[in-house]
């Protein structure tokens, strides 16, 4: 089977491969020094265009995160990822959290324009919660990594917007970058009705001038196999673009965003490799 061939027949399993993870939002214990700051924040019309903000504890002009969670595209809330958007928070940002609409209410490309929805009101509501939307990166994991970097590469989200430039730095945790052939249910739904199937995948638009990049994965991930990490990676550096990325050993897929729990932090340093990275670009 080829690599896209084992990453389609995992994609099914991808909810069921991130659902123990809505624990760590019950079990704790969770980082101090930061917490949720605002709840159903409004970036559109449908009752999932709403986004969570969590933030230091007297947070004033910081660096603003917007995270994507993951779940195939067809699942996931922003309820069962606070834990995730509090552990960045707790690590000096001003962290916005989205739902996003999904499949079956809707298909590629909808989900991607609500990242770049949820991003600008994000840099517009930044300051009202301690942050500086000058200084703005988008992150996620899994399928969020997958739309953290559509609206970093693919000019025309941002640019639909109308905040072409608002993006200073993106972070992708096990994301789907280079998925082609759509050749099961979850990819058709999302995907297969695209125009031209290209389009859907992030490495079509890899820049020079795009923002940095940082690409972290685990080598046991089989649900997204760290060749999409290095292909993009690869392919960024060849058009003269900024990218890092960074393979950990003995994670698979839910591992890896898992060890921004205090409970598997030791793990590997997953946080502080992609919030290093953040600080280090956002100033």
């Amino acid at each position: 089977m080829t690599r896209r061939g084992v990453f389609a027949g995992a994609l099914g399993a991808l909810t069921a491969a991130c659902s123990p993870l809505s624990l760590l939002n019950t079990l704790g214990p969770r980082d101090r020094g930061a917490r949720r700051v605002a709840r159903g924040l409004a970036y559109g019309d449908d009752p999932r265009q709403t986004m969570d903000v969590y933030a230091p504890t007297g947070a004033r002009d910081l660096p603003v995160v917007v995270f994507f969670y993951g779940g195939g595209w067809d699942s996931g809330s922003r309820d069962v990822y606070g834990w995730a958007a509090q552990a960045i928070a707790a690590r000096g940002f001003v962290v916005f959290l989205p739902d996003y609409r999904i499949v079956p209410q809707v298909r590629f490309p909808s989900f991607i324009e609500d990242a770049a929805a949820a991003t600008a009101r994000a840099g517009d509501l930044a300051r009202d919660y301690g942050g500086d939307g000058a200084r703005l990166a988008v992150a996620g994991h899994s399928a969020g990594a997958h739309l953290a970097m559509m609206i970093a590469l693919d000019r025309r989200y941002m640019q639909a917007v109308g905040r072409p430039d608002l993006i200073k730095a993106a972070a992708g945790l096990a994301g789907p970058y280079d998925f082609l052939p759509f050749d099961v249910p979850a990819s058709v739904n999302a995907f297969g009705r695209a125009p031209d199937p290209t389009l859907t995948q992030p490495v079509t638009f890899a820049r020079a001038d795009a923002p940095p990049l940082w690409l972290g994965h685990g080598t046991d991930d089989v649900v997204v196999h760290a060749e999409d990490t290095t292909i993009l990676d690869a392919r960024m550096k060849a058009v003269g673009g900024r990218s890092e990325a960074k393979l950990y050993p003995g994670l698979d897929h839910a591992d890896l965003i898992a060890t921004f729990s205090p409970l598997f932090r030791k793990k590997a340093p997953v946080l502080d490799d992609m919030t290093a990275f953040l600080h280090r670009e956002l100033g």
